[in-house]
This record gives C-alpha cells, sequence and structure tokens, in this order.
C-alpha cells in the first residue's frame, strides 16, 4: 500500500512544491485549497486528475478537495478522503491567512479579521489534528506544522498573523510531548521568505522578485521525510537553513 499524504494550502506556492515532491516519491494525495480551480490544475499536473496523467508522470491517486480547511465537515472530508485511501503518514498543515492587507498595527487591528486568522492558524491545524489522529496513530506518522518567523521577532503590522503562527508553535511542541507514546511526530517548519502570492499580499505594490521560489525548500523536505517522525518530533526548523538536526529519540 502506497503512503499517504495529506497537504492543506495545497493549490500553489509551497504547498504544491511538496505536494509535487510527494508524487514523485509515490505518495497518493489528499490536497485541499479554497480554490477549486487552481487545485484540480496540480492534481492534473501531477496524475492526470479528470484528464491523461503526463508523460512521465507517477501514477498515483490524489483527492483534490477544495473547501475551507476551518469548516469541521470539511476537515471530516479530508479525513475522509485519506481513510479511503487507506491511510495517513502525513499531514501538513500548510494553508495560512496572511490578515488584511496592507498589515495593519495591532492597535488597529480588526478584531474580527485576527479571529479569521486565528480560525485557519491555529483552529483548524489542530481540528485537523484531532480529526486525523486515529489514522496517524495506525502509521505512526508526521505532523508538519507551517510556521514563520513572524512567531518570534515581533515585526511591525505583523502581529496578528504572528500571534497565530507562534501559538500554533507552542501547540506543535505540545503535541510532540503529548504524542510521543502513541508514536506520532510532530514538528514545526519556518519555510523562510519565499516569493508567493502570500508573501506578495503581505508588501502590495512592492517588487519581491528577490526572494526565492518555494522549490529552494526542496532540500529540506527531502531530508524531512527520510527522517523517522520520533526523530525529529518537538523540533521546529528552518527549510533554508544550511543544514537540520536530529535531536529526539530514533525509531
Amino acid at each position: 500500500m502506497k503512503r499517504v499524504a495529506l497537504i492543506t494550502g495545497a493549490s500553489r506556492g509551497l504547498g504544491a512544491v511538496i505536494a509535487t515532491l510527494l508524487s514523485r516519491q509515490e505518495y497518493d494525495l489528499v490536497l485541499t485549497a479554497r480554490g477549486q480551480e487552481a487545485l484540480e490544475q496540480l492534481a492534473v499536473s501531477l496524475i492526470g486528475y479528470g484528464g491523461r496523467p503526463p508523460t512521465g508522470t507517477l501514477r498515483g491517486k490524489v483527492r483534490a478537495i477544495a473547501g475551507d480547511v476551518a469548516n469541521p465537515a470539511h476537515q471530516r472530508a479530508l479525513v475522509g478522503a485519506a481513510q479511503e485511501l487507506g491511510r495517513l503518514d502525513i499531514l501538513i498543515n500548510n494553508a495560512s491567512d496572511l490578515g488584511p492587507s496592507p498589515l495593519p498595527p495591532l492597535a488597529n487591528y480588526p478584531l474580527e479579521a485576527l479571529e479569521q486568522v486565528l480560525a485557519v492558524n491555529l483552529i483548524a491545524p489542530l481540528g485537523l489534528i484531532q480529526e486525523a489522529l486515529p489514522l496517524l496513530k495506525a502509521s505512526g506518522g508526521l505532523v508538519v506544522n507551517i510556521s514563520s518567523d513572524a512567531a518570534r521577532v515581533g515585526y511591525p503590522g505583523w502581529g496578528g498573523y504572528g500571534s497565530s503562527k507562534a501559538a500554533l508553535d507552542l501547540i506543535t511542541l505540545t503535541l510532540a510531548n503529548e504524542l510521543r507514546d502513541a508514536g506520532v511526530g510532530v514538528v514545526g517548519v519556518d519555510p523562510g521568505d519565499m516569493r508567493t502570492d502570500m508573501h506578495q499580499q503581505a508588501f502590495p505594490g512592492e517588487d519581491i522578485s528577490d526572494r526565492p521560489s518555494p522549490e529552494v525548500t526542496i532540500p529540506f523536505w527531502l531530508w524531512l521525510f527520510g527522517q523517522a517522525p520520533l526523530a525529529v518530533s518537538g523540533q521546529r526548523y528552518q527549510a533554508q537553513a544550511e543544514q537540520w538536526e536530529v535531536r529526539g529519540e530514533k525509531e
């Protein structure tokens, strides 16, 4: 049986890069994002979702399910799709909400917008982990929560987004401690500055062409997915670092 990965925010940017990488490593995939058209285009590019697979592409299975990751019903649908594929080895909580753009200072931050940021960046990952936990326990799987340097630095204007990621970092570490005996690994990953749509939204009207494309993180993902989940569990990695260390238990 092929390994299975579930990736949120998968239609473009970092999520699409990870999905492509795992497809090439013969994973079956459950992919989600808000935009159905972009999501299905990615699925077609991977295995011919709804059409003929491109020459040389591995014929893995893809379940592309568009929707709001903060919606509990959508979370159940995603985990149900993984269950239909037979297992779940990797859950990547990549979907994020930047919040208002231009980025407002916290003193003027619209609280309704902050609630939405927290719903997508904090509550949704935890809800999806809770829903997927039986499958992750069965496979000895790995949860990857995508963080940001904004969680630690306190950049002006980034307080809403950064606070959601700081809270996610604590959830990541706590879950790693709580789930170790169950055999489930949980890690946080700061992918670094990249040339993505969300990064452009953070700097409207500015030229961000000097930022690297998300493909710059591929060496890290190849390394991470080659490690035993409990060997890396509890760590917070910088994907664009020169090297990465294993400091947990080896299984």
